[in-house]
């Protein structure tokens, strides 16, 4: 089992430790340390290890690192990360920070390790955040996170946030499209309105259209919408 596996955690690292090098010149040794130990705790997630003792002490020294004063974001982000992906709801309240930051890539981050602590609260949390019109600027990987959960927040969260995207000289277009895009992936009736309300516009209108017709066409036999 090689940490590979978890294309998203070695994203992260890079990421990080770019950004570290890019402020300070150098990585410090907290880093190294840190990323060994969420390497563990990964590993061991994807393998499905029954060292529970091992796993309960990597998970401590994990919270510790989330919650303890003073600590970069960095340190947090891998804390918040690990703890996730290993289903540790005390992840849960740093990634839906995370998942509202104004850095896209600590939102996709963020919105993966939610997708893999399953914590029912998700939903909820994320159509919040795309739904807050003060912060639509950064409502991208909420939207696309509640089509990728299909929870009952899901479809009137999209409705509404593609209902206010609708004006042809809207900034924030792109939310808007994956809201339509969402929409026809989720393949609810009640998205058939806003859909159609959505075909003259001219950067929604195509995709509008297709999500329309995917509505409209019998369900596949094995079960994709």
């Amino acid at each position: 089992m090689e940490i590979s596996e978890d294309p998203e955690f070695c994203s992260m690292i890079d990421r990080l430790r770019d950004e570290i090098e890019n402020d300070s010149g150098e990585v410090p040794a907290a880093f190294t340390e840190l990323t060994e130990l969420a390497a563990l705790t990964a590993l061991a997630t994807l393998a499905g290890c029954e060292d529970r003792a091992g796993g309960e002490d990597r998970a401590e020294e994990l919270h510790r690192v989330l919650t303890a004063l003073g600590q970069p974001l960095w340190a947090r982000e891998i804390a918040a990360y690990s703890l996730g992906v290993a289903g540790d709801p005390r992840a849960f309240e740093a990634l839906v920070l995370l998942l509202n930051h104004r850095d896209p890539e600590r939102c996709v981050t963020a919105a993966h390790a939610l997708t893999r602590l399953g914590d029912p609260r998700t939903a909820r949390a994320a159509a919040a955040l795309a739904t807050n019109e003060l912060r639509v600027a950064y409502a991208l990987v909420p939207v696309r996170l509640l089509a990728e959960l299909r929870a009952p927040e899901s479809v009137p969260a999209l409705i509404t946030v593609l209902g206010r995207r609708l004006r042809a000289d809207d900034p924030h277009w792109r939310v808007g499209l994956a809201c339509v895009e969402g929409l026809g992936a989720l393949g609810d009736p009640r998205a058939r309105a806003v859909l159609r309300e959505a075909l003259p516009h001219p950067r929604l209108g195509a995709e509008a259209g297709r999500s329309l017709h995917r509505l409209d066409s019998p369900p596949d036999p094995e079960g994709t919408p």
